[in-house]
Order: structure tokens, then sequence, then C-alpha cells
């Protein structure tokens, strides 16, 4: 009889740890955060170029938001948009201000991100950002090889929007990426796959999203050649790519660059309201527990503590933190 008693406590025990264990983990990836200058130019931009459709504008300021953002005295303005079943949230500070995007930034820099936009037909997509004067980063569209397995006929192109952020086009051709990215319905531009990071190794980014945040690997690349150079516009560039997804929203993708390596470090004095701030929003069933697992792996926060606040009409629990090279992550649990 104890014994059988001892064999319920322990899968009791075991059910009451799994549990909390996934509670304390990343569930969905929403919305991917991008700071601007002007959120007008900014907006007009995403709608009139890329098709996003504007879904909401709210302004923020106190105390809560100071702590949450790690700004005293700020003043912000978010418009939230979509496209397909994906999200972006352009945020304007309307105190301070920021720094611009350094002009000589690379793709093998380490403060570099940028979302991946599906589209239906490379051709038409490319016609539509000359037709607005796009600033190109890669040379023209570039399709990978045969010669890369994995990523084989996909057809990708990186430009700037109107702050200089990156930004890439991609195609999947029939048996690459998400099934859903066939079904057009005549439109071009169809969502977002992922967003894109530049890290400087990928064992250490692992340890924070998926053995911490428990975003789970999806598989990986090692993408080298004249296409990937002239993609990157990074001559005799040769990258380590992985990527990371939860069962919702867009994935996250490693950019390790094995040759010529990383280029610049994320600056060490980034504020969210400088232009190349980018945070990633991940929500979570417990965020007191994530923010307590971070806190005691010792990575580094821009907010000033764990916040409650009320966002729009939703009590909720929030903290932004940095990963390995810099990258800003905000989670979220909306609490009941």
């Amino acid at each position: 009889m104890m014994r059988k008693y001892l064999r319920i406590l322990l899968f009791s025990l075991f059910v009451f740890t799994n549990n909390n264990y996934l509670s304390a983990q990343v569930n969905k990836v929403d919305a991917i955060g991008i700071t601007v200058k002007d959120l007008s130019r900014a907006e007009k931009f995403y709608q009139e170029v890329l098709g996003f459709k504007k879904v909401s504008e709210q302004e923020y300021s106190g105390e809560a938001y100071e702590k949450l953002e790690g700004i005293f005295g700020l003043h912000f303005r978010v418009a939230k948009l979509q496209l397909g079943d994906e999200y972006i949230e352009l945020t304007d500070y309307l105190t301070a201000g920021g720094r611009s995007i350094p002009e000589d930034q690379k793709s093998n820099d380490l403060f570099f991100q940028h979302i991946a936009i599906v589209v239906s037909d490379m051709d038409k997509a490319f016609e539509q950002l000359k037709k607005h004067n796009v600033e190109f980063v890669s040379t023209a569209p570039q399709t990978l090889p045969v010669t890369n397995t994995a990523a084989a006929g996909i057809k990708a192109f990186y430009f700037h929007d109107a702050d200089n952020h990156n930004l890439e086009l991609i195609w999947f051709p029939k048996g690459k990426g998400n099934p859903k990215w066939q079904n057009s319905g005549n439109k071009i531009f169809l969502g977002i796959d992922h967003t894109a990071i530049g890290v400087s190794n990928t064992e250490s980014s692992q340890k924070f999203y998926m053995d911490i945040l428990g975003i789970e690997k999806k598989g990986d690349s090692w993408n080298f050649g004249t296409e990937q150079e002239h993609l990157n516009n990074v001559e005799g560039a040769s990258l380590h790519i992985t990527g990371y997804r939860t069962t919702e929203g867009p994935g996250v993708e490693f950019l390790q660059y094995l040759k010529p390596g990383p280029g610049k470090m994320y600056p060490a004095d980034t504020r969210a309201d400088d232009i190349w701030f980018w945070q990633t929003t991940l929500f979570t069933n417990d965020a007191a527990a994530l923010y307590n697992k971070l806190k005691a792996s010792r990575y580094t926060f821009v907010s000033k503590e764990l916040v409650l606040h009320d966002e729009n009409g939703k009590n909720t629990r929030s903290f932004i933190v940095k990963d390995p090279d810099g990258h800003a992550m905000l989670i979220k649990e909306i609490v009941q």
C-alpha cells in the first residue's frame, strides 16, 4: 500500500513540475516591433509598398511604461499593422527621439534584424519595390542553388524601409516553407515567415531561445556561394542559419556568419527609442517564472522590473530582456 501511495505521489509531482515548466515557456511569437522616426511615414511605406493593413493605434505614457521600456519620461505611439496572419508594431517615441541606424550597417553586424515577407511572385514584388524607389541591399533577387539542399529554389531579396531597417522578400517553391504560402489568393504580399537576427554563437543563442524560452528548433542550413554573397551583400559570406518556432506566429531565425565573421557588436548603450531597436513580442502563461529564470541566468534586461500594467483594457505582466547578442524580447502574460 505504501508503494502505491509513493507512486501516486511521484506521478503527481511529475505532472505538477512538468505543467509548471511548460507554463514558464513561450507559447506564441506575436507582433514584431520596429522603432521608427515618423509614424505616419512608416505607416505609409508598409501600407502602400508592402500591402500591410493598419488595425490599431495607441498612445502610452506613465510610470509602468517607463519601467517597462527602461526610459524615464517617455510618451510613445504604437501602430499595429497586419499582413496575412502576422503583425508588426511600429513605435514612434514622441519624447527624446533616438539615434538613427548607421548608414554603414552590414548584414553581418550583430544588431542586424529583419522580417521576411513572403511573396507569391518575386518578379511582381520586385517591380513594386522599384516603382516606389526602394533602396536595395541585395544586388537583385537571388535564387538559392541546388547545392543548398535545405533552401534550394527559394528566392530572396533584401532591401530597406523608410528608416533604413532591413527587410526581406522571400518566395517558397512547392515543398519548401509553410504550405499556407502556396495559397496566395491573387495577392503579392502574403505574410511574415520569420524574423532573422544576427548571432555571434548559435549554441549560446540556442540556450536562451530553446532551453530557457522553450522555442523549438526546426532545422538549419549552411549557406554560401555567390547567390548568398549577393543576397546579403557581404563578400565571401558563409552562414550557419538555424530556424526556431512556437506553435503560433512567425519563426525566429539565427544568422551566424562563419565568414567573414560577425561585424559590429550590438551597441551596449542602446535605448528602446534608438531606431535600430527591435522588440519581438513573445507570449507566455507565466511571465514571473520566466523573469526569475532569466534573472537567475544573469541575462540583461531592458526593463527595470517585471511590470504589471493595463494594456488596452487587459491586465498584463511584461518585461523586456536581451538575448546573448543584445536583441530585445518583450515577454507578455495576459493576467486572468
